[in-house]
């Protein structure tokens, strides 16, 4: 009711506040010339107040829209070491829901975990969790991540995949470990799980209670040695993407792009795969 009424005003106000204005010039032109229309209008001061009342409300509206249109933006990008932010922020939801798309997930792993044990001592409005964090399948032959050869060509690296897959299922235990252990305590209930889906490390997605997503892409061709004497890799840096946010709370455009983004995560989420860490406790 409350948007209906804004749609309404926002449609209306102008052509009304430009009738309004009309009418005073109208009616100052007439009784500068009409002696009894003067006269009549002489003495009434409350009637004087109100009219600059109403010029006084559309100029300061006027000046409110020009400041508005000359302000920044509130934070449309973020670096992604800003992410603690936005899961603490996630927390205070009675159902916390979290999707991740990425690389590793390291940049929000240590967020996690620090506010999942937060829950022990203080679980505060939130009564359940769910996780849900997509890699890529380090398993599978990758141009990214992958060993720089001649002509900075990209030459797979089955050892460096596996370094990624081994960080990614710790971290999948560590969550999983936690999540069973506040699930027991009987106060809140947490579900995490990794999966696998295919493709590059390109697009990094954050997406906190189904609300607000952050999206950037990794510089897939960053570069990293693991010591002096080692070979480059190609290797992207999660802790240095930024991320364009999107809230669907901000306007119609932002909260279509949130459901488009839910869609696809949804979907993506439907389409991996279990990792062979996972299948191997379940079997």
């Amino acid at each position: 009711m409350a948007d209906r009424l804004r749609r309404y005003l926002a449609r209306f106000e102008p052509a009304v506040t430009r009738f309004l204005l009309l009418g005073i010039f109208v009616v100052g032109l007439i009784a500068q010339f009409v002696k009894p229309v003067g006269d009549a209008l002489e003495d009434k001061t409350f009637l004087g107040g109100a009219l600059l009342s109403l010029v006084a409300y559309v100029l300061y509206d006027t000046v409110k829209d020009l400041a508005a249109s000359l302000r920044l933006p509130a934070r449309s990008q973020v670096n992604s070491r800003e992410l603690g932010r936005f899961v603490g922020d996630a927390f205070h939801a009675r159902t916390v829901e979290i999707t991740f798309l990425g690389y590793t997930g390291e940049t929000l792993f240590g967020e996690l975990c620090h506010r999942l044990d937060e829950l022990h001592d203080n679980p505060g409005p939130t009564r359940r969790v769910c996780i849900r964090v997509l890699v890529p399948d380090f398993g599978q032959p990758m141009t990214v991540p992958s060993r720089v050869g001649p002509n900075d060509e990209a030459l797979d690296d089955p050892e460096f995949r596996r370094r990624h897959e081994r960080m990614c299922q710790e971290h999948d235990q560590v969550l999983s470990v936690i999540a069973e252990r506040l699930t027991g305590a009987g106060r809140v209930t947490v579900e995490s799980e990794y999966r696998l889906c295919p493709g590059i490390p390109r697009d990094k997605i954050c997406m906190f209670n189904r609300e607000l997503v952050l999206h950037g892409l990794y510089d897939v061709v960053a570069r990293t040695r693991l010591r002096s004497s080692d070979p480059e890799y190609y290797d992207p840096k999660g802790y240095r993407t930024d991320l364009n946010v999107w809230s669907a709370r901000d306007s119609d455009a932002t909260r279509a792009a949130v459901a488009t983004w839910n869609r696809h995560l949804d979907g993506l989420w439907s389409l991996s795969t279990v990792p062979p860490w996972r299948r191997s406790t379940t079997t």
